[in-house]
């Protein structure tokens, strides 16, 4: 088997064709194609802890939330990014079932290898969103949760959470212990001797 470049060059249109046939996932930044990076085990159970917590609290209401397989459009046909969850109650996006336009919450889950894009460059991207009102970064190596708001004055306003905090998601009103997201999770005892 012939391994892929990380990075290919290529039309939006040839994106859209060839990704639907890829096992792997790829982002698009105009015109180049990214492979995205696997996540450890523990990345797989917090991402799940906080999709499930989301999708129980979001029962019976107009909202819908997506983990890993759906795209955010950032520019359309120029900049499309998978991330970990997101949540959107905007009517506008029930159109499209690969891709959410219109987010009101980005979680991303934080991966030693990912963790400065997912900080600067995909932030930078994600604040662009008019609808977008929170953006959160989940640590796995130590259990923090810092939270991104935007405040009426359109500023983002930084939080951050330890494991005796409850998170309040303001974008969707919905209060979590932060302990649940960690659930499962076994962090090395040379930086916190917790096992959850």
């Amino acid at each position: 088997m012939v391994a892929l470049p990380d990075r290919l060059l290529m039309t939006y249109e040839e994106y859209i064709a060839w990704e639907s046939t890829q096992e792997m996932r790829h982002e698009f930044w105009d015109g180049e194609v990214v492979a995205m990076a696997g996540g450890s085990r523990n990345h797989n159970r917090v991402s799940f802890n906080f999709s499930k917590l989301l999708d129980d609290a979001l029962i019976g209401r107009p909202c819908e939330m997506y983990i890993a397989d759906v795209k955010v459009q950032v520019k359309p046909k120029r900049k499309y990014f998978y991330p970990d969850v997101v949540v959107t109650c905007d009517e506008r996006d029930r159109n499209d079932s690969q891709v959410v336009a219109f987010p009101c919450l980005i979680i991303e889950v934080l991966s030693p290898s990912t963790e400065a894009y997912d900080r600067g460059f995909k932030f930078s991207q994600y604040r662009s969103f008019e609808t977008l009102q929170e953006y959160v970064l989940v640590q796995v190596e130590q259990p923090i949760v810092e939270v991104f708001q935007r405040n009426e004055q359109r500023q983002w306003v930084f939080f951050e959470y330890g494991l005796g905090d409850r998170l309040f998601l303001k974008s969707v009103n919905i209060e979590i212990n932060v302990s649940d997201l960690y659930r499962q999770i076994q962090f090395d005892r040379s930086t916190e001797d917790i096992s959850l």
